[in-house]
């Protein structure tokens, strides 16, 4: 018999095997909450009857089962995970004991030639590779990307095809952080996707915002060493409140129109699936006919574009710092898949790359999409999670050198640098120069290389002649057509330009203006997004020591907009300085805002339900029912675990907090449970002096002044009323009954939070 075939029947006979474990958990009650962290639940004792490795849950995939050279493998990817249900070594030996080392003796010293102990302490030893100096803290998710057709105009990228699906792996990050520190810190979050082309693999690596701090890669060192802990101590850790970073910042004004950015709400987004992506370099596209234009790529979130406040970001980097991770996985499992549209602003490749005089080579200036609309050419949809969370998100490697034919990079001095610096940067990761070979990283797309050898090639070259040009290998490889049109031959096309010029250490003219950019992007905010920007530097600021750098930094505020710097120097207690020149006159672009459009949808947001064990609970099953079919996670929050009715209990009154909700329903009005007690819970607070359990009162408290909706109906309005939250307040609906308030608060929920509360508050005025 075919050997294949016999590895392929052992294969199958293993997953059934194991499927048979998970299908009669499933079978009696598919979950509708995300978050069982195996594809079958436990047994109470401890599992003696071997079976085969369970498969992996229904969210989940590796990724595609490649050879190191891009041929199609095994069409089972299980043939990547652990085979056979015996424990054995990593040579395939089976083991009866991994629980004592091999001693002289039950009370001797350990014997030199326990084997087994040897390898599984040393691969232990050797399990952590160094993390990203920048990047650390990150998170991926598996998905495609169709291609609308649209594109044809201006690239032959193959990708962007009608219809055309291509495998994608996609990355979100913070920049600052280590791999150990919290998702909600305010920060840059990287938006990194690996496209797995017939042509090659595709890697566009930006972040969600459109600006980089810097405008030549030679200063990448000095703003990432600004943002980091200071060397001395180490502290403060994922966050850029400290004085390293705003005196860097405040000296190299370039930095300021990104450092704007991260105060606004841009800088803690509410979950990944609500970010946009930016490519933020400009790049060079090429036709069929070989014209070329100058393109921005931007990624649309079919959710809108939603933050965290900033006391919401604070609370829950302290009760759950693996929140948008958390938040990514759980949504994909939930069959929420996150959606983006890819779009490009385009622009004439001229000579001097100007586009209504802003220099398409500066990476710290934008393009509003008032001047050069967003063209959707694709969309993307994430829709499995990984494996294997080392495999596949702490080793995948992206880099910006990876194009494909129909894309190029262009001259802009950020990019440069990024293209060396991305590879320099696997060699020490990954520990050699063929960590395109790791699973996650291979390409779709034959390979014939001539790359040999090295650390961890997991190829077996045939042939004897790895150079050009050859007779004894045939004369193989050969290099490709340069017909455009012919997808077969076509090759990747540097884009010919004149780059004649004398050698110097400059920039030009056009890169000096550092101010009119985030004067219009301050404009074009909301009044309470400019709220928000001024408190986010008032905090920042005021973790700073050193009153030289608060005085300059308010400097290089006078220098964007008056009423910024003045609230901001009243917070610090400083006098507010006059501008160094003439405040530029800008037009608002309204896309900047984060309030504009919408409704959107609310695919995976989470409604709590808060119930009272004792009260009627005839609407709650409904009201739940109805939550999950609108694409939402409904959580019941009880005064105890396990059921209420017929329902299972998600959250209890000690462990929910209300910055894990997006919007809160109120059934009853539950009495103090018997742990609402200071000494058990800090959340009680001191003694109640109402009915209402404390932690109820607390939970609604934050989602009102939080400006989440809330809908209440029955005994549920008047828990509001003891919490304090004014039924009439803009966001909060009451009702006789539960479906009736569920339909207005679904509606209310599409503009992600009820702004006007922020005005009836006293903060600002809309």
């Amino acid at each position: 018999m075919d050997p294949k075939q016999v590895a392929k029947d052992a294969l199958d006979k293993v997953a059934d095997a194991a499927e048979s474990v998970a299908d009669k958990a499933l079978a009696a009650d598919t979950p509708e909450i995300p978050g069982a962290p195996a594809a079958a639940p436990p047994s109470l004792a401890e599992p003696t009857e071997p079976v085969d490795p369970l498969p992996p849950k229904p969210d989940q995939a590796t990724p595609d089962t490649r050879t190191p050279t891009g041929a199609p493998a095994s069409e089972d990817p299980r043939s990547a995970g652990q085979q056979g249900r015996w424990l054995t070594t990593s040579t395939g030996t089976r083991l009866r004991d991994t629980d004592h080392s091999l001693k002289a003796g039950e009370r001797g010293p350990t014997l030199l030639q326990d084997h087994h102990l040897r390898e599984k302490i040393t691969h232990f030893d050797h399990e952590r590779i160094p993390e990203r100096v920048v990047h650390a803290r990150g998170a991926g998710a598996h998905g495609y990307f169709e291609g609308y057709g649209t594109a044809a105009s201006v690239t032959f990228a193959g990708l962007f095809a009608e219809g055309k699906r291509t495998p994608v792996f996609v990355r979100f990050s913070t920049v600052l952080g280590s791999r150990g520190s919290a998702d909600t810190v305010r920060d840059t979050r990287g938006f990194a996707t690996k496209f797995y082309t017939d042509e090659g693999v595709w890697d566009l690596v930006g972040n969600n915002m459109p600006v980089f701090f810097i405008q030549d890669g030679i200063k990448f060192p000095d703003i990432i060493h600004a943002g980091k802990p200071h060397p001395d101590r180490e502290i403060p850790q994922a966050q850029s409140a400290h004085d390293t970073f705003w005196d860097f910042v405040s000296l190299h004004t370039e930095a300021q129109h990104h450092a704007l950015w991260n105060m606004s709400d841009r800088g803690i987004p509410r979950s990944y699936r609500m970010m946009e992506g930016f490519g933020v370099h400009t790049f060079r596209l090429v036709n069929a006919a070989g014209e070329t234009s100058l393109v921005k790529f931007h990624w649309k979130p079919r959710l809108g574009v939603h933050s965290l406040t900033w006391e919401e970001a604070q609370l829950i980097g302290g009760l759950d710092p693996d929140f948008h991770r958390r938040d990514l996985a759980d949504a994909i499992e939930a069959g929420a898949h996150p959606e983006w549209e890819l779009g490009i602003q385009v622009f004439e490749d001229t000579d001097d790359q100007l586009f209504e005089g802003i220099d398409l080579l500066d990476p710290t200036k934008l393009v509003p999409e008032e001047l050069a609309p967003v063209q959707p050419i694709g969309r993307m949809v994430l829709d499995r999670n990984p494996t294997n969370f080392f495999a596949e998100t702490e080793q995948v490697a992206f880099h910006v050198g990876h194009l494909v034919p129909g894309i190029d990079v262009t001259d802009d001095p950020l990019v440069q640098a990024r293209l060396f610096s991305y590879v320099d940067t696997q060699l020490t990761r990954l520990g050699g120069p063929n960590f395109n070979q790791i699973p996650v990283n291979r390409t779709h797309a034959p390979v014939n290389d001539m790359l040999r050898d090295g650390f961890h090639q997991h190829a077996v070259h045939a042939g004897v002649a790895p150079y050009r040009p050859n007779s004894l290998d045939g004369g193989c490889p050969f290099t490709a057509g340069g017909d455009l049109s012919d997808e077969q031959t076509r090759a990747f096309v540097d884009a010919a330009r004149n780059v004649a010029g004398p050698k110097v250490r400059a920039q030009p003219a056009t890169f000096d203006d550092h101010f009119t950019q985030p004067r219009l992007f301050w404009e074009s905010m909301s009044p309470v997004e400019q709220e928000h920007i001024i408190r986010a530097y008032s905090f920042e600021l005021g973790k700073c020591f050193e009153q030289a750098v608060k005085e300059r930094q308010l400097q290089a505020l006078a220098n964007i907009d008056p009423r910024l710097c003045a609230e901001v120097a009243t917070a610090l207690g400083l006098p507010a300085p006059e501008p160094t020149g003439e405040l530029a006159v800008v037009t608002p672009s309204p896309a900047l805002s984060q309030l504009v459009g919408g409704p959107w949808p609310g695919d995976g947001r989470v409604v709590g339900i808060v119930v009272d064990p004792d009260g009627d609970l005839a609407d709650v099953s409904e009201v739940r029912s109805t939550v999950l079919d609108a694409g939402m996670v409904p959580l019941l929050i009880a005064p105890h675990g396990g059921t209420v009715g017929e329902l299972a209990v998600q959250r209890t009154f000690a462990t929910v907090r209300s910055v894990e909700l997006d919007a809160v329903l109120v059934d009853g009005s539950p009495v103090a449970a018997p742990d609402a007690l200071p000494a058990r819970d800090a959340k009680a607070g001191a003694a109640p002096t109402s009915t209402l359990d404390p932690r109820v009162v607390l939970l609604l408290e934050e989602a009102h002044r939080h400006a989440k909706v809330i809908g209440a109906w029955g005994e549920g309005v008047r828990a509001l009323t003891v919490a304090g939250v004014p039924e009439d307040a803009p966001g909060v609906v009451t009702g006789s009954a539960g479906i009736g308030v569920l339909d207005e608060v679904l509606a209310l929920a599409g503009t992600h939070r009820a702004w006007e509360r922020f005005m009836t508050a006293g903060q600002v005025d809309l």
